[in-house]
């Protein structure tokens, strides 16, 4: 089947990569324009656009998707289905009825419609999350299912274990969906959630939230945005691992060291920081961290 792929993550690349090696395998990719990225604001490519021209595949990375000449590209493709996985901007009118689509989603919609499913499943303490394939729809992730796997979430999932098992089956099943043509369902009404995207806000842990809800989020933010609590001296110190403990907590939001052992007070217990990032330094066990920094925080 002639296809065309949209597409900007790492995730997306992966079911990229898994798209291309079949008779499936895009006439076009489409991603989004170069951006600054990292501490150093360098113009860097997306994922997708890397992976299209490691694979040979023609590439467009226009400003607006939307646009006319950006929708002239797609259909001088004459794509028998257009791909669409985490391209990171709406497809609207026209462009949404002009060709035959299909979205790899990574959720069991309705759950955790929206911009950040994996994120908010493993935040929610979720058994189990897993793909959807579906028909995009002018409402956001609300387009009728063709196919759905569920995969399930482990205790020490963190956003980049998780998203790399279900990229390969997003991959897998979007495959699968272009092979067999399954028929489609409507999503119940019953059961919708919203994944909106991670802001600021929900980087810095706050103290005032259990500390199970807080190594839920570590987890979740782990290691692409990354969670952070803030130090006596107003600097952050990225939290990259953590754990509820039975220590006796400091007051919610504070730090103290027991022993080898960092501790974040939350609520209703501490929270062992475990794997920590100071800034502008790399990742280290908080036992290290502590035979350099120990000094600055309070000691139990």
């Amino acid at each position: 089947m002639r296809t065309v792929y949209l597409g900007t993550s790492e995730f997306a690349s992966t079911v990229l990569r898994r798209l291309a090696e079949g008779p499936h395998r895009p006439q076009l990719v489409v991603t989004r324009p170069n951006r600054p990225r990292g501490r150093g604001r360098q113009v860097t490519p997306p994922p997708v656009a890397e992976t299209a021209r490691e694979l040979g595949i023609d590439l467009l990375q226009p400003e607006r998707v939307n646009s006319d000449d950006a929708r002239a590209a797609i259909a001088a493709s004459e794509p028998e289905m257009v791909c669409i996985c985490a391209y990171g901007a709406l497809i609207k009118e026209p462009l949404l009825s002009e060709h035959a689509m299909l979205n790899v989603h990574p959720s069991l919609l309705p759950r955790w419609r929206g911009a950040a499913p994996i994120e908010r499943a493993i935040e929610a303490g979720d058994a189990e999350t897993g793909v959807s394939i579906m028909r995009p729809t002018a409402e956001m992730d609300a387009g009728p299912v063709c196919l759905q796997r569920s995969e399930p979430i482990h205790a020490n999932d963190d956003y980049g274990s998780l998203a790399e098992r279900l990229a390969r089956l997003g991959g897998e099943l979007l495959v699968e969906a272009l092979d067999t043509s399954p028929p489609f369902h409507e999503q119940p009404e019953a059961g919708v959630t919203i994944a909106p995207k991670i802001g600021p806000e929900d980087r810095a842990l706050d103290g005032s939230a259990e500390a199970a809800t807080l190594e839920r989020r570590v987890r979740a933010l782990t290691p692409h945005v990354g969670a952070y609590v803030i130090l006596p001296g107003g600097e952050r110190l990225g939290v990259r691992k953590a754990a509820v403990s039975d220590a006796a907590p400091p007051p919610p939001s504070e730090l103290s060291v027991d022993a080898d052992r960092l501790l974040f007070g939350c609520v209703d217990a501490a929270l062992e920081l475990l794997e920590v990032q100071p800034a502008g330094g790399r990742a280290m066990d908080a036992a290290a961290y502590l035979r350099g920094h120990g000094a600055q925080l309070h000691t139990a």
